[in-house]
């Protein structure tokens, strides 16, 4: 019986040793930009939203939201690329994140518009997300 308890304790710690969750948040004039990295083991999950109203440059705009999720394939230890697809299109958005010690940028391709119409864009403009902590 003590064997199955310990066992069942080393599962549970185990399992929280390899879960990790960071968030990277962007806010430039009216632009709010948030990305949610969770990693559990060698899955790794990524959530971006964005939130933008017109800035002053940006008169006559309409504001506007996105956000776009799912799994991530890791490229190297501090790039990550996430692609999905237009439901019943051939079109993919790909986020490219690049991740430094401090933060995160990221890169959209060109079909990531019909995720992110209007102003709102998912590509931080080499600006960098700063990481929560």
């Amino acid at each position: 019986m003590k064997k199955r308890l310990f066992f069942a304790a080393a599962m549970l710690i185990s399992g929280g040793v390899f879960a990790a969750t960071d968030h990277y948040v962007l806010k430039d004039g009216s632009h709010v930009q948030h990305l949610k990295i969770t990693t559990v083991g060698d899955d790794v999950k990524v959530s971006a939203d964005v939130d933008f109203e017109p800035n002053s440059s940006e008169q006559g705009k309409h504001a506007c939201s996105a956000d776009i999720h799912g799994e991530a394939k890791r490229l190297s230890e501090t790039e990550l690329l996430l692609k999905k697809q237009l439901a019943g299109e051939a079109r993919f958005c790909s986020l490219n994140i690049h991740l430094t010690a401090d933060g995160a940028k990221i890169e959209q391709s060109e079909d990531c518009g019909y995720f992110a119409a209007g102003i709102c864009r998912f590509s931080s403009d080499g600006k960098e997300l700063v990481k929560v902590k």
